[in-house]
């Protein structure tokens, strides 16, 4: 479940990262490392908290995985393209993104002994450190800051994760219904334009 978890999330969040890239204006180098962060940076912080080496670090396919991707929607000149973030396809492929960095988060502070503050943690911080990285270096306002249900998301996969995990149901397909859930819930709160209260 990790794994096919993990790829479902690198390649998602790889064309997220193009696309802030892109639409930020950056260069082949600028573009190359927003997508490297988005991709890998949550997973990276995630090992290391847990004290890990980062699984990126000792497989070669992620990589592999993500520049092919990159020079794909370059060959195919998504760079191109306006208003992509705010496609239907691009909405699902990161709410996607987002609930897959969740479970493996999760996942990983399962195995590693975790309460549920652990849980919690390692859920979010795996599904949007590499956002709130990349959009510090390209001087933004993080993206998880700025979108309500968000970061809500991931919280919510966490503790249902946990709770299977409490409960002895972690298997494949309760996790299935929870993915479906997160992006369910991530898809429709974008539409409707759900948010956590203005302080």
């Amino acid at each position: 479940m990790f794994e096919v978890a993990e790829y479902i999330g690198i390649i998602a969040f790889a064309m997220s990262g193009f696309f802030v890239a892109v639409r930020s204006k950056l260069d082949f180098l600028g573009v190359l490392i927003s997508v490297f962060l988005t991709s890998f940076g949550g997973g990276i912080l995630r090992d290391i908290i847990v004290d890990k080496t980062p699984y990126t670090f000792i497989h070669n396919t992620p990589a592999i995985v993500v520049f092919t991707l990159m020079l794909l929607l370059i060959a195919f000149r998504f760079h191109t393209k306006q208003s992509v973030e705010n496609k239907p396809w691009f909405i699902l492929s990161d709410s996607i993104g987002l609930v897959s960095f969740s479970i493996t988060g999760a996942l990983i502070a399962l195995e590693s002994g975790l309460n549920l503050t652990g849980v919690l943690a390692l859920s979010f911080i795996t599904a949007v450190g590499g956002g709130i990285v990349r959009d510090i270096i390209i001087n933004e306002v993080p993206f998880v800051f700025k979108t309500g249900f968000y970061g809500t998301v991931s919280l919510l996969v966490g503790t249902l994760l946990y709770l299977l995990n409490l409960f002895e149901m972690m298997t494949f397909y309760p996790t299935l219904v929870v993915f479906v859930f997160g992006v369910g819930l991530r898809v429709i709160a974008y539409y409707k334009k759900w948010s956590v209260p203005l302080i």
